[in-house]
């Protein structure tokens, strides 16, 4: 018995960073689950971290609901992790669509959705408590 061989799934893998937070991406052809550190986004907490996360959810509904997207993300705070998160499922989402009516749609509505704020904390400096902090002078 000769089995015909199955075709690939088109997986796609994306990253996305905000401050000391990175997220990745996988994104499968499915049926609308998404998961973020192996928990579906629906449960996801604080609220307001979810709903920034489902931004490109429900921008691209049509395409939102073929596939399955696990995020995996670490590093940072909260809400640096969650505008990783969604950059990477942004992203993911334009790739999977291949058109330019999508990332135009994304850009059109903020255009952190798909490319990454640089900015972060800047560090201390030595013998100041605080990054622009300077040591007091007393004269006495």
């Amino acid at each position: 018995m000769i089995m015909a061989a199955q075709p690939k799934s088109k997986v796609i893998l994306t990253s996305g960073s905000r401050k000391l937070s990175i997220a990745r991406a996988t994104l499968r052809p499915g049926r609308g689950i998404v998961r973020v550190n192996r928990m579906l986004v629906d449960l996801y907490q604080p609220a307001m971290s979810r709903m920034k996360i489902m931004e490109p959810l429900w921008l691209a509904e049509d395409y939102a609901n073929k596939v399955d997207i696990d995020v995996r993300v670490f590093g940072g705070g909260v809400n640096s992790s969650a505008e990783a998160a969604r950059l990477a499922i942004a992203r993911a989402l334009v790739a999977f669509a291949g058109k330019d009516e999508l990332k135009q749609r994304f850009l059109d509505y903020d255009r952190n959705m798909l490319v990454a704020d640089v900015r972060y904390k800047e560090t201390c400096k030595p013998n100041d408590s605080k990054a622009r902090a300077k040591r007091q002078k007393s004269y006495r």
